[in-house]
């Protein structure tokens, strides 16, 4: 995990193509959206992390670990465990609601084992509600595809206006 001063980046639009699973060319501009929207927030300059959403309730942040963001133990604090998995599940959700930003409400997170180094992607998922509240979940994988924490977590519409947001852009 890189820290200070790093970016986190956003898909350009030229560079993602529609597929047959994406539902309109409207929800995959606010998909790009929600990517720069990651990508311009200011904790996110802490990170050198990419949002990638993938489609309707889906969404994956790659970053990498290192000895900066180490417990006295010598392996990542919980608070990366807790962060990377917490905006997995938030930008699935949010993917589902394109007038508000969510708010997360209560987030639940299970430690598998401990992480030194290296590439690691939290895979969120929506799970379930569409109105006020959604609830969903986030896997963190090791460069060998080993489950290394889990979450669920519950997200709340805001009274944000994502459109007034910085970072958020459609078009």
């Amino acid at each position: 995990m890189a820290c200070c001063a790093m970016s986190s980046t956003a898909t350009p639009l030229n560079q993602q193509s529609d597929t047959a699973g994406e539902a309109s060319s409207g929800a995959t501009l606010h998909w790009r959206a929600l990517e720069g929207l990651y990508a311009s927030a200011p904790i996110n300059r802490l990170f050198e992390s990419r949002l990638s959403v993938l489609g309707e309730g889906a969404a994956r942040i790659a970053f990498t670990v290192d000895s900066r963001v180490h417990h006295a133990a010598g392996a990542a604090h919980g608070t990366i465990y807790f962060k990377m998995l917490d905006d997995a599940a938030f930008y699935a959700a949010n993917t589902l609601v394109t007038d508000r930003f969510l708010l997360t409400t209560s987030f639940n997170l299970h430690f598998v084992r401990p992480v030194k180094s290296g590439a690691l992607v939290a895979e969120g998922r929506w799970v379930s509600g569409r109105r006020r509240v959604l609830v969903a979940e986030a896997r963190l994988l090791d460069a060998s595809g080993e489950e290394v924490g889990r979450g669920t977590g519950t997200f709340m519409r805001s009274r944000i206006a994502l459109s007034g947001l910085p970072g958020y852009r459609i078009g």
